[in-house]
């Protein structure tokens, strides 16, 4: 059965040509993970320090699987939280008005 786990990533203080380079990978990443359904939210920091995620599987080693995949994982520091629950708009059932 899939948990949600909050991770909260340190970014490096200076972002490196070497780091800049791999963000489209990385964002085609982000974008495949959240389209299979294992990433269920991303965000970034406006000063880019932090960057949190809400990963849906079935252990907090899973976890470590999925963000080893990430491009830029050589360049963050993951702090992993099991959640209780993750509510999010996607949950929310949609009515028709039609």
């Amino acid at each position: 059965m899939k948990r949600a786990f909050m991770i909260e990533f340190e970014l490096p203080e200076v972002l490196t040509e070497d780091f800049l380079e791999l963000v489209p990978e990385q964002r085609d990443m982000v974008n495949r993970m959240l389209a299979e359904g294992q990433l269920k939210s991303y965000s970034l920091s406006l000063d880019r320090s932090t960057l949190w995620a809400v990963m849906a599987a079935t252990s907090e080693f899973e976890v470590m699987e999925l963000i080893a995949q990430m491009p830029l994982c050589d360049y963050m520091t993951p702090h992993i939280s099991e959640l209780m629950f993750h509510n999010g708009a996607e949950a929310v059932s949609q009515f028709s008005l039609n």
